[in-house]
Order: C-alpha cells, then structure tokens, then sequence
C-alpha cells in the first residue's frame, strides 16, 4: 500500500523526461523523510527552511536538493543520530531500503547526514528512467545548522502527504532574510538564489533585518562587524551585486532546476530584468 502512494505520487507529476521524473521522485522522498522526523521530537527543537521548505510548504516552483533546518536555540552537543535511526525505520515502510550516512564534523556548526537508495528503482513503473541505462540511487541530504544566527521567527505549518503531519519552519520574513545573507555572501553564485530573489520581491515579502544582521555578523564578508541592517541597507548591496554577475553563467546554472515551460522566462534573466525588479520592491516596500 505504501509503494502505491509513491507510485500514485509519482504519476500526478506528469513527467516528460529523466531529469523531471528523477527530481519528482527526489521530491517525493524530501516529504516522505520530512514525514518521517515529524514522529520524532525533531520538529521540537529544529525549524525547516531553504528552497526545500518554500517548495513544500509555499508553493515554489524549482527543483531543490537538500533538507535544511536549524535549531530554534543553539545546542554545542547536538547529534543526528538518534533522528536518522527512527527514519531509517519509517522509510522502510514506504519501500525504501536507505544508506545513511552521517557526514557530521564535531568541529562544525552544521550537521550533515546523506540518505542513498537504490531500491525504489526496482519496484516503481517508472516511464523515462532507466529506459537508456541504469538509474542512479536516489539522494537526499540533510543539513541541521547547530548554531545558528539570532532573531528568526517561526511558525507551525500543516502537511498533508504521506499522512497528515506538521512541522516548524522559519517564517517568510525570516526565510527571505537568510536568502538575502546568502545572495550577498556566499563565496559563489547560484542560478536558485536569484530565482528565489525573484519569487521573494513578486510576492512583496518583508525582511526579518534582526536575523539578516545576526546571520551578515556570523559568517561572510561582513563578519564581526556589527551591521546594522534595513532596507536601504538591502537595497544599495544588492543593486552593487547585481551588477556584478555574470548572467549567462547564471541562466546556465540555474536551467537544470526548472521544467520546461519556465526555461524562456530564464532565457530573459539579465541585470536590467533584476534591478528593476530590485526597484520595484524598494517602492511596495517604502
């Protein structure tokens, strides 16, 4: 009974290719672990956010890889271990026969564990994957941020498959926020940051400043330099990032992680198209 919710799951996605039939089945599997840690007392110490979490629970629509969470209070002693045992358990229920491996540093803020299965392959009807050659494991990583920055706000959301469950994530405000601190100091530059910059600003979502500012004093280039964060702040850094891409490079990365009806709206991506887009919500939000 299991295997046919993932198998009615996966047929409701309609796919038209390998790479949209594997994803669908990637995200399939995030809800299903998501599920899983909801029967534990996960979700009363870690809060879900990242693209995973605006997926699932806001309706994002891109492709996403990994499970992202971070503890509502800072914890020096945490482990996953206990968590990923009780999955293991669930996902067995639903065909899944995973290798979990538990990738975490105790010299790191982040906790990480990979989740690998090969099984599902044998037992779904699958209509692209492994029609012109062997289909590769299915792949989820989880990552816990153990200390995280101060400030964010949270909230508790329902969701409805496998089963009825509920979870805690960050609030937009706060989640926006985060994407923020990313797009101005992560050391590279992803494609899904500035999608996610775009799905942010059409929505006229506000920025938690408190944990922007926290997360810029935390890590980046702004380290331990106490900013002090608001919109004009926002505005002027990510007007002077924006013009510093290289939006080929960008539209290329970012191509994999759509379907096919939104690839002519990426092909448009260039600096204009987001510093009007930056202007605009600068004017909703003054």
């Amino acid at each position: 009974m299991s295997i046919k919710i993932i198998q009615d799951r996966l047929n409701d996605y309609q796919c038209f290719s390998e790479l949209e039939e594997e994803q669908a089945i990637r995200e399939i599997t995030q809800e299903i672990v998501l599920a899983g840690l909801s029967r534990t007392d996960f979700s009363k110490i870690a809060a879900f956010h990242g693209g995973t979490c605006l997926r699932i629970f806001y309706g994002l629509n891109r492709f996403s890889e990994d499970l992202d969470f971070m503890l509502k209070k800072s914890q020096t002693n945490f482990t996953l271990e206990p968590f990923l045992k009780n999955l293991t358990l669930e996902l067995k229920a639903y065909g899944y026969e995973f290798e979990i491996i538990d990738r975490s540093n105790i010299n790191t803020n982040v906790k990480k564990a990979f989740l690998k299965d090969s099984s599902l392959g044998k037992i779904l009807m699958f209509n692209h994957i492994g029609k012109n050659g062997y289909a590769r494991k299915i792949k989820i990583k989880i990552e816990v941020d153990q200390n995280p920055p101060q400030g964010s706000h949270f909230e508790s959301k329902f969701f409805d498959f496998p089963f009825i469950f509920s979870t805690t994530l960050q609030d937009l405000p706060s989640l926006f926020a985060g994407k923020i601190h990313a797009l101005l100091s992560r050391e590279y530059t992803k494609g899904r940051d500035w999608y996610d910059f775009l799905w942010y600003t059409g929505r006229n979502i506000l920025i938690n400043f408190e944990f922007l500012s926290s997360a810029l004093n935390q890590i980046g280039p702004w380290e331990n330099k106490n900013i002090t964060t608001d919109l004009n702040w926002c505005i002027s850094n990510l007007k002077e990032k924006i013009m510093s891409i290289n939006w080929e490079e960008i539209k290329n990365d970012m191509l994999p992680f759509v379907k096919k009806n939104e690839i002519k709206s990426i092909e448009l991506w260039e600096q204009n198209l987001f510093l009007d887009q930056l202007e605009r919500y600068s004017l909703n939000r003054l």
